[in-house]
């Protein structure tokens, strides 16, 4: 019995004499940055849809064709809207050639015109010669009151012919500006049937192939920035409040492993995406590298602060986040920058005094 007591307190007496895990407060540099995943793609990407349903005729570019603003990219068949124009371009002729006068609708008024005219001159005429007589007591009442009434039939005659005339006129104005705005609407509906680049870019995809249906709510195309890329970043909502445009940011890619990118902040977006919980940042290449892709996957570590000759200690040794264990007990500390394994101690310690890791 005594032997077994013996060997307990011999255990219990070299467990407690094991060494602890401790280390002295070092200055160094420190960084403090936030972390996110880093999707390269190109500025202004966009994808393409088509206006109006129908059948792929042709994609008129290939993928990866430099094209500009306007430039031609793919063509649906619809033969309804050709038909259309044809329809409206013959109508405008049609309405054109009536408002010109070229047509019997102008011309046989003007006949008319003109005709009422020299009768209303002759009846003209012959009325004030007998207004004359009738004044000279020549003639009779008879005779005057006939003259008199055919030259007001005649004027009368004239004027409704005229007034005919411009009402018809102004009728025919009227046909050729619908006429031609149906043209037009003719014309855009089959313009839409061409998709067309809206941004000077490169064709980085083409998904469709001849001869497949093509509806509105289906991308057809996506282009982008031949030469300028962005940086796409997801921050956490924790850490967003910490950016600003302008912050530095360093980048690896996966396709150029050991390299280093510099790259600054250029855009923050003010709405969280509810289902990652993220916000989206974007930053721009200093000076890239020499070939990108879209959808280049990397990291980014987006510079927060930067303090030089600065007191830090392992973030392994922090106990509840503002104390560390030393020699005589549990000590509180003030912390300050911190990166993934370090943190800056502001007040409570200095560099000779030992802190011991805490046990597990």
């Amino acid at each position: 019995m005594k032997k077994s007591i013996l060997f307990f307190v011999t255990l219990l007496w070299l467990s407690c004499d094991g060494k602890q895990e401790k280390i002295l407060p070092r200055k160094t540099a420190l960084t403090e940055s936030v972390y996110s995943s880093v999707t390269v793609q190109p500025d202004s990407l966009y994808q393409a849809y088509a206006a109006v349903a129908g059948i792929l005729d042709n994609n008129l570019v290939e993928e990866g064709d430099i094209v500009e603003k306007g430039t031609p990219l793919l063509q649906i068949i619809n033969n309804t809207p050709k038909l259309n124009t044809e329809n409206a371009k013959l109508a405008l002729q049609l309405a054109w050639e009536n408002y010109s006068g070229s047509s019997a609708v102008l011309k046989g008024l003007k006949d008319e015109i003109q005709a009422a005219n020299l009768t209303f001159q002759n009846d003209s005429i012959n009325f004030f010669r007998q207004k004359r007589l009738w004044e000279q007591q020549i003639g009779s009442k008879v005779e005057f009151d006939n003259r008199k009434l055919a030259y007001e039939l005649s004027r009368n005659n004239l004027n409704l012919l005229r007034s005919r005339y411009d009402r018809t006129q102004n009728d025919l104005h009227t046909q050729v500006l619908q006429a031609s705005n149906t043209l037009k609407t003719s014309q855009i509906a089959t313009e839409n049937f061409t998709v067309t680049s809206k941004i000077n870019g490169k064709v980085y995809a083409l998904f469709k192939e001849p001869g497949e249906i093509a509806t509105t709510m289906e991308p057809l195309a996506s282009v982008g920035s031949d030469a300028v890329f962005i940086i796409e970043m997801l921050v956490d909502e924790v850490d967003i409040v910490k950016l600003t445009v302008g912050q530095k940011v360093l980048v690896t890619l996966d396709a150029y492993q050991g390299e280093v990118f510099d790259a600054d902040v250029s855009k923050i977006y003010p709405r969280k995406d509810e289902r990652s919980q993220t916000f989206k940042v974007e930053a721009r290449f200093k000076n890239p590298p020499k070939t990108l892709y879209p959808g280049l996957a990397g990291e980014g570590n987006i510079v927060i602060a930067q303090k030089e000759d600065v007191l830090t200690i392992p973030k392994s040794y922090l106990i509840n986040g503002n104390q560390v264990k030393t020699e005589n007990g549990s000590v509180a500390v003030k912390i300050g920058l911190q990166n993934l394994d370090q943190v800056e101690i502001l007040e409570g310690l200095d560099a000779d005094t030992p802190i011991l890791k805490p046990e597990k």
